[in-house]
């Protein structure tokens, strides 16, 4: 046979042929799917249904139509529906089906083997051409909360999109094609009861469309209970729980045991039935509760009604009814509010069908006001509903006895106080006070009324007196129109023993605890009683009663002030007057010092003494812990000192230079400084050596003046004669009463001057002797006890030689020798007429002129020129010179004066009469001048006058200090 062979290439080609008719015959075994839509708008999603031969393996493509987008393309197991032949498939669309045409086309897979793609079946959207109006979708949408929501917006044909808002938030979007733009919301919380508005506008915002979207909650109800109130039907009950935020059509609907649905939380039945249940429904979903229970334990009673009392002043019975008639029989625990003065109180009572209680324990004259609520006592479910309330007063009776004490001062007056009584110890309108003093064994008492609202009777002295017994009760009684109460009774104690100190208290949470030590005498316990530090008389006391056996109590009181001391003091309580037993003080809050008086401060040589009064105590407002001085200098203050002593009044601040200070000192308590007070000083140089020297120097000036006003006073007569002597009345010759005219001067007849040359005279002496015509006394050393003035004519003598020109001096009485001698002389007399002279004579002092003191009044000093015997005239006053002392250089002379001897005529002078006297009261009076024979002017003085006139006052000083002296008369 014959071998056939078949080359390499060939085996190739067939095997490829092969698998290419294989794979054409399982293509053609694939049907393609005949496809249809089916669309749900409000959830959103499309159904694909199509016949696809026994192939359970497809791959589905979903585009938008327009823009040509795929939205879903997957290949998925879709399993052939024997009923139906068909196979169906659903999705669901992220946006709303209604924003934009989408198209569908399948095919059938068999692993790697797929048939032809099925025709496109297109879901027409809302965004054809042919609907050109401004839509939104979803509209009134319901979705929990929590969930993504997405919202389409499509644009009015030939308008441009603008954008999506949530309320006032502008939201991304993306393009669904042409017309339609969508926006996501993302987990939405939950809406008002209007719901949550989206909005979309054109651009520009000409127009504008939207939707409304609810977000809430699916419903939850909760405590489903049903119960009976007449023993015989069911009331069931429930919460709605969490709340769906969904209002209106889209809110909760409830049923029970299959009830139509209702809005209500509450249903009842005529019977009772031992099983419920409870269906709520919303537009998010629905839940459902049971409830089971017996009868007997599910009674809730009703609120008593008919509410009644009987008052009385320290009880009442309330009763009340039933709505049922089935409560008789069952037995009930009933609830009593009781509310009195804003405070509430219940009280529970039992039995069986109860209808009536008897409250106790009550107050007189008390406004009562009372519900009442029962449960069952068996099986126990529930308090019943309260009861309207309901007001009673209760009767009133006699007052409680006054809580009484007593104050005395210290000079035995005092009160008798009483805490008024309050509302629930009145126990009906109080009408009076009356307070009773007495003497136990004596029939004797003074009662006295006062007012509701008195709380003080003061201690009459006098009626206190009239007791014999020292001992002395106060019996205070409260009256209303219910009677008087029972008397309450304080021994009067008429001193007080102080305890030797005040211990410190201390306020703590709210109080002042106290401690003591036990006290046998207290039979009836301890009186604590309390007022303001600073209060010494009358004082508002506080006071509490502690009973016997404690020996530690709080005070508080709402009377309590920051900064103001308090005093406690402990009295025992017993049939006697009370007994002080300790003493306590303390602050509720310490304050800063009020600011000190700080007194006039003192320099102390370098030093300053500061020093400052007492605080006084109304002004501490605490516990002075001591002081701090400070220097201050502007806003600066430096520390020079802090005293811990508390009872330091005074500080030395020492070695201060001059110059002025400034100082602050402040005292101090725990809560700090206070003000203080301020004192300024200048630190002059030390003067109390000055003013001892001043006033030891008016010391001795004072003794001084009283000795001369001895000695003044014993030698009286002398001091008149001296300093005021009697002025002669003149004796004047001639008419001066006449009308003045010129002065005729001639010679007077009295006036002779007597010319005398003694050639034997010393010629280097010239001087003019005034020597008086009375007699000097014995001693010669001063003027006799008559006047020196006289009327009569005096006699002047002098010499007209030229002689030695030197001062003159009084001539002391051993110079009579001298004196003699000059007389001796050639002499000229020359007789004045009225001339004043002293009792003394002019002599010349010697070149080593003397200063001692001259005669006042009587020295004439006559200064005559050389050159020639007798004397000159005066023609014209001769000018001082400028160094004119005692010894008188050679004095100027007029060139005709000095040619010419004799004396110079004074053509100056006045005349001596009334008128002319007052105009010149300046000068010694002069009632005549001496005249020559052989010239009609007077001789008077030259140019020395003055000068002359000086040595007179200084020796007229000298020598009435002498006579003084030495005279033995007053």
């Amino acid at each position: 046979m014959p071998h056939l062979s078949i080359s390499p290439s060939c085996s190739s080609i067939w095997l490829i042929c092969l698998l290419l008719t294989i794979h054409a015959h399982a293509k053609d075994a694939l049907t393609v799917p005949q496809v249809r839509l089916s669309a749900d708008w409000d959830t959103q999603q499309l159904t694909i249904s199509w016949q696809g031969g026994a192939a359970t393996t497809f791959d589905l493509m979903i585009l938008r139509t327009e823009l040509n987008e795929t939205v879903f393309y997957e290949t998925v197991n879709v399993p052939l529906n024997q009923a139906s032949g068909q196979h169906q498939w659903t999705w669901t669309s992220v946006e709303p089906l209604e924003c934009t045409s989408l198209s569908i086309k399948i095919r059938s897979r068999d692993g790697q083997t797929t048939s032809e793609w099925s025709n496109t079946q297109i879901l027409q959207g809302n965004d054809l051409p042919s609907k050109e109006k401004f839509q939104f979708y979803p509209q009134d949408r319901i979705v929990p909360v929590g969930t993504n929501t997405t919202f389409c917006c499509i644009v009015e044909e030939g308008k441009v999109f603008g954008s999506i808002l949530l309320g006032h938030t502008v939201i991304n979007t993306r393009r669904l094609s042409r017309r339609s733009y969508a926006a996501t919301i993302v987990n939405q919380g939950p809406s008002s009861r209007t719901g949550t508005n989206v909005i979309c506008y054109d651009d520009p915002k000409t127009k504008l469309t939207g939707a409304v979207v609810f977000v809430g909650y699916p419903p939850l109800p909760t405590d489903f209970v049903c119960e009976t109130q007449d023993l015989t039907s069911a009331v069931c009950q429930w919460n709605e729980g969490r709340d769906s935020h969904l209002y209106g059509k889209r809110q909760t609907y409830y049923s029970v045991n299959k009830s139509p649905q209702q809005k209500r939380r509450e249903i009842s039945f005529n019977r009772w039935d031992g099983n419920w249940t409870l269906v709520a429904v919303n537009h998010l979903g629905q839940y459902t509760l049971t409830d089971f229970a017996e009868l007997g334990h599910r009674v809730h009673p009703v609120a008593p009604a008919n509410l009644t009392s009987v008052n009385r002043a320290w009880n009442a019975t309330v009763a009340w009814q039933w709505k049922f008639d089935s409560y008789s029989s069952l037995a009930l625990d009933c609830q009593v509010e009781l509310t009195s003065n804003g405070q509430k109180t219940k009280r529970t009572f039992s039995g069986v069908g109860l209808r009536s209680v008897v409250l106790s324990d009550l107050h007189p004259d008390e406004d009562y006001s009372v519900q009442v609520r029962c449960g069952a006592q068996e099986n126990f479910w529930k308090w019943g509903n309260w009861s309207k309330p309901f007001s009673f007063k209760t009767s009133t009776t006699v007052p409680d006895a006054p809580d009484v004490w007593v104050w005395m001062n210290r000079d035995n007056t005092g009160q008798v106080l009483w805490k008024l009584l309050t509302h629930r110890q009145n126990h009906g309108q109080i009408t009076a006070y009356e307070v009773t003093f007495w003497s136990p064994g004596e029939t004797l008492q003074h009662t006295d009324v006062f007012s509701p609202d008195t709380s003080v009777a003061p201690i009459n002295l006098t009626k206190i007196a009239a007791f014999e017994s020292g001992k002395v009760i106060a019996t205070v009684i409260a009256k209303n129109n219910a009677g008087a109460s029972q008397p309450a009774n304080i021994p009067l104690r008429l001193t007080d023993v102080e305890p030797l100190t005040a211990s410190r208290a201390v306020y703590v949470d709210g109080g002042f605890p106290l401690f003591w030590q036990s006290d046998v005498n207290a039979t009836c316990g301890y009186v604590v009683e309390w007022h303001d530090a600073s209060c010494m008389s009358d004082c508002p006391v506080e006071w509490i009663k502690v009973a016997a056996g404690n020996t530690n109590v709080s005070v508080e009181s709402a009377n309590f002030q920051p900064g103001v001391r308090y005093t406690f003091s402990l009295y025992s309580c017993s049939m006697e007057p009370p007994e002080l037993l300790q003493r306590w003080q303390g602050y509720m809050q310490e304050l800063i010092p009020s600011s000190l008086a700080l007194l006039p401060t003192r320099q102390q040589g370098s030093n300053i003494l500061l020093t400052w009064g007492e605080i006084p105590l109304v002004n501490r407002r605490g516990f002075i812990l001591g002081f701090n001085v400070y220097m201050s200098n502007g806003s600066q203050f430096t520390l020079l000192a802090n005293l811990s002593d508390r009872g330091a009044r005074n500080y030395t601040v020492k070695g201060l230079p001059e110059g002025s200070y400034k100082f602050t000192v402040k005292a101090y308590t725990v809560a700090g400084e206070g003000t203080g007070a301020p004192a300024s000083i200048t630190l002059e140089p030390y003067t109390d050596w000055l003013i001892l020297e001043i006033l030891t120097s008016l010391g001795i000036t004072a003794l001084f003046l009283v000795i001369v006003t001895f000695i003044c006073y014993k030698k009286r007569k002398w001091v008149k004669k001296a300093f005021y002597p009697d002025i002669p009345e003149p004796k004047l010759p001639g008419d001066w009463s006449r009308t003045q005219g010129p002065l005729d001067v001639k010679p007077s007849s009295h006036s002779v001057v007597h010319i005398v040359e003694r050639p034997e005279l010393d010629s280097s002496k010239e001087m003019l002797v005034v020597i008086p015509e009375e007699d000097e006394d014995e001693e010669g050393q001063g003027i006799g006890d008559e006047p020196v003035d006289t009327d009569e004519p005096a006699s002047l003598r002098y010499y007209n030689q030229v002689v030695d020109e030197r001062p003159i001096r009084p001539r002391f009485p051993d110079s009579s020798a001298s004196s003699a001698s000059s007389l001796d002389s050639a002499r000229t007399d020359v007789t004045y007429t009225g001339i004043q002279t002293s009792g003394s004579s002019l002599v010349w002092l010697d070149s080593q002129g003397s200063s001692e003191d001259q005669q006042p009044q009587a020295e004439l000093s006559v200064n005559c020129g050389g050159g020639g015997g007798g004397y000159r005239p005066q023609m014209q006053p001769r000018a001082p010179s400028e160094d004119m002392g005692l010894a008188s250089p050679e004095p100027f002379l007029e060139p005709q004066a000095a040619i010419a001897g004799g004396y110079k005529p004074q053509s100056s002078w006045h005349f001596d009469s009334p008128v002319e006297a007052g105009e010149s009261a300046g000068r010694a009076p002069s009632l005549g001048s001496p005249t020559s024979v052989a010239s009609t002017e007077f001789l008077l003085p030259g140019g020395e006058e003055h000068a002359e006139e000086k040595q007179q006052l200084s020796s007229s000083a000298a020598t009435w200090f002498t006579n003084l002296l030495s005279s033995t008369k007053p």
